[in-house]
Formats: structure tokens, sequence, C-alpha cells
């Protein structure tokens, strides 16, 4: 790595990208970081091909507790129908009511209309997961598949309400003269909380230190043995009713200067890792290298994110074209070819910390089992 610890990156971040901020260190860079964190996870997602499954920043419902809704950053839902919907020609912005209009169905089944959400805006920059609707069955997502001056080619998929899986992003930065961020463990644990309590399987401590898995079945009995056996039981089901309300729940994390090492875990990590059902750890020599190619040392293939990204921090007000949901067209089509090319490599960036035999194939493997039962 070519940095002492996130730190001194963030650091460098600071004083080489921000060096016109009040706060550059702290706020700007800060908020950068856990801003390329989430890019991270959410093209990894796009690199496996579940793209069309994901929605973002959506209020998840604890399990059986529709009162109290929970926000996270992405969760993978089953697809029950999936549209091609070509637009030319093409005239901008395009918004979602230009987009019902060629899927009457829409027009029958709405619940709550979003026609003022532009999937692809007047200066390119193109919204992820767009939500066209919600209806009683879930929401209608679009995706700008490919565009052309005269033409877009859109992926609108209807998805079942409930996901089948959440990914949630974790990241503290450390302040000037501390050892670590002092919000790390109220984070620590309000992951863990929605981590536990989203699912129908349900975790019990045992004197023995172990937890049992307890999953209320459709005639009121209950599947129990020891978590990591019925986790997989559920998995590898081919029956969608039996263990209905399951959503398998994944933290990412990041910063070693917080968290300590994938090998040394602190209170916080140690809370996490109990808590999901999956916790990964984007490494520091992962965030780095990823930073260094694109703004630090950048690559002729990801020159196109790097001007979308500092253009979304000027020195001045400006829109911001490099989010997990607003993003410019040109970084976009860079990035999905950049991790689509460094597959391997990108895998690599991120430390499986539970399950403790757990492989990012494992969890490739099983997503897409759980994507393909449907709801």
């Amino acid at each position: 790595m070519a940095f002492e610890s996130i730190d001194a990156l963030q650091k460098t971040l600071a004083n080489k990208v921000f060096k016109y901020a009040k706060d550059s260190k702290k706020k700007a860079a800060g908020r950068a970081l856990g801003t390329l964190v989430e890019i991270i996870t959410f093209y990894t997602l796009h690199m496996w091909n579940l793209r069309d499954h994901v929605v973002i920043e959506r209020s998840v419902p604890e399990f059986a507790n529709p009162d109290i809704l929970h926000n996270v950053e992405f969760s993978l839902h089953p697809i029950r129908a999936r549209h091609e919907v070509e637009i030319a020609p093409l005239s901008l912005p395009l918004t979602a009511a230009k987009i019902k209009h060629q899927l009457p169905f829409l027009q029958e089944t709405t619940v709550k209309s979003t026609q003022s959400n532009q999937v692809l805006s007047k200066d390119s920059v193109k919204r992820n997961a767009t939500i066209l609707v919600e209806s009683e069955t879930g929401p209608v997502i679009a995706n700008v598949d490919t565009l052309s001056d005269s033409n877009c080619r859109l992926i609108v998929c209807e998805l079942s309400t409930d996901p089948f899986a959440i990914f949630e992003c974790k990241r503290v930065g450390v302040e000037e003269g501390m050892k670590k961020g002092p919000q790390t463990i109220e984070k620590a644990k309000q992951g863990a909380y929605v981590a536990r309590s989203v699912s129908s399987l349900q975790k019990v401590r045992l004197r023995n230190g172990q937890f049992q898995g307890v999953i209320e079945q459709p005639d009121g009995s209950f599947r129990t043995g020891l978590y990591d056996k019925v986790l997989r039981a559920v998995i590898d089901s081919s029956s969608v009713v039996e263990f209905a309300g399951f959503i398998l729940t994944v933290g990412v994390v990041s910063n070693h200067g917080n968290w300590f090492t994938s090998d040394n875990h602190n209170k916080e990590l140690r809370v996490l890792a109990q808590s999901y059902d999956w916790l990964l750890f984007l490494t520091d020599a992962g965030l780095s290298q990823f930073i260094d190619r694109l703004l630090l040392n950048p690559t002729t293939e990801l020159e196109p994110a790097r001007e979308a990204f500092l253009a979304s921090y000027p020195r001045s007000s400006g829109t911001n074209r490099f989010t997990k949901v607003r993003m410019a067209v040109d970084a976009d089509e860079a990035l999905r070819s950049y991790f689509t090319a460094h597959e391997a490599e990108v895998e690599t960036w991120f430390n499986v910390i539970s399950p403790h035999d757990g492989t990012i194939g494992n969890l490739q493997v099983d997503l897409r089992k759980l994507a393909a039962k449907g709801r």
C-alpha cells in the first residue's frame, strides 16, 4: 500500500484534492472516502450481474413490525418481470413520466408515482435504480443500459417488495489528535440492530457462546439448529413460502485505523461480525489502490470517473455527478468497464470477517441462489 494508513490517505486527499476547503480533512475528504466505499460496493454488485435487483437507499421494515423502518444503502429484490424499453428519438431530460408512457401497465398498478425523477438529465447524469412507481407488489425500477445521441435503451424491472438481501456500508474517519472516530461504536450498534431485526431468521445466544437459529414456518412450527446450519438450509431451500421473510444481511466496513484489522478485532468489529450474516472488510490496500488509480495517479481507463469526481467537489456550488445514486454517464461506463476488467483484483480488496470460513465466491453463489428463487 502506498500509504501508511487510511488516515494518511485522507490527509493526502485533503492536501491534493480538497486543499481549497475550509475543513478539508474532516468534511470534504472524509465524506469523499465514505462515498468511495459506497461506489466500490455498488459497482462490485454490478460486476456480479446483480444491478437489476438493486434498490438504493430504500426503507426496509423490521420483520413482522412494519411500523419501524430502516434505511439501508442497498437492498436486493427478486425480479418479478423484466422489460426492455427503447426511447427514440431521445429528448432530455428523460423522466419517469416519459418512460411510463412506454409501459401502459404502470398506469394501472401505481400506488405511488415518482414522475419527476430524472433517469437521465440534460447534462448526461444518470440516476441508478430509478424508482418509476411503487406498486402493491413492489417497486418498479429503471436502469440506463445503453445510450447514444439518438436513443436510450432501458431495463425496467418489476421487483418484489421484500428484499432477499441488504448491503450496508460503515466507515468512520479519525479526527486530528484522536486514535479512533468518536462515533465508531454508535455506528456499530446501529448497524448491528438493523442486521438483527430485519430478517425472519433470528439469532439466540446459547450458554456456550454459540448462536442458535430460529425461524417460524407457515404452520407455526419452528425450524431450529445452530445458526450457520439453519442459514445454509434456508439459502439452499427451493421453497420460498417455507422461509418467507428471510433477508441475507451483508455489512461492508472500512478503515483499519478505526476497526483494527481483519485479524485483530476490536469491540466494534466484533459487534458487527456477530450481527451480520456476512461482514466484509474493504481493506486499506484495496481502497488505497482504487483512490490512487482514480485520483492521485489516474489511469486512462478511469479518467472520465476522475473528471466526474472532481466536478462534484467544486470550489463553488455545483451538481454532484459521482455518487451511488447519481453518476455521470461516461463515468459510469468507465467504472463498469474497470470493475469487469479487474474482477479478480477487485475481489481481493475485500476480506471476509464472518462467516469465518466464507469466501467472496461463496457470497456470490448465495446471492445468486436467493435472486433465482423469486418471491
